[in-house]
């Protein structure tokens, strides 16, 4: 009978041991508050870069809706001053012609930079949402791993 005590004594120390420890290594697995808290920092700002990408690619469809019509207008202009020189209109007429040509042609080269920096914007955006996954993914690693 003694031996069969230190047996069962030596079989709950081991037991209690074996689940001491379980909850040690399971602290592991969990996160800790400052962790969270820095884990839904990078969370909101994965979003806002997101919503920033948007806003950008909707803005670059404007721009480029704005420079289609820009083309069109100036087509039409064209078109005017021909007509206008066919048919012999006045000199004031035809100057005023050639202006509104010159300034769409402003408006067209104004549209054709604002969509090259819109271009810019939105690699560099994208870029820093790149950046902030990589960022989150560590962090979920790290606290994961703490």
């Amino acid at each position: 009978m003694d031996h069969g005590n230190s047996l069962l004594v030596a079989g709950v120390l081991t037991a209690s041991l074996a689940f001491g420890s379980s909850l040690l290594f399971a602290a592991d697995g969990t996160i800790m508050p400052p962790e969270k808290h820095e884990l839904r920092h990078d969370r909101q700002e994965v979003r806002q870069d997101r919503h920033e990408v948007r806003l950008d690619r909707k803005e670059k469809r404007g721009d480029r809706r704005e420079l289609k019509g820009d083309r069109r207008e100036l087509y039409r202009d064209r078109r005017e001053l021909r007509r206008d020189i066919k048919s012999g209109a006045s000199q004031d007429e035809i100057a005023r012609d050639v202006n509104e040509i010159r300034q769409d042609r402003g408006e067209i080269a104004n549209n054709r930079a604002e969509l090259k920096s819109d271009v810019k914007e939105l690699k560099a955006d994208k870029q820093g949402r790149r950046q902030d996954r990589r960022e989150f993914r560590r962090d979920v690693k790290d606290a994961l791993k703490n």
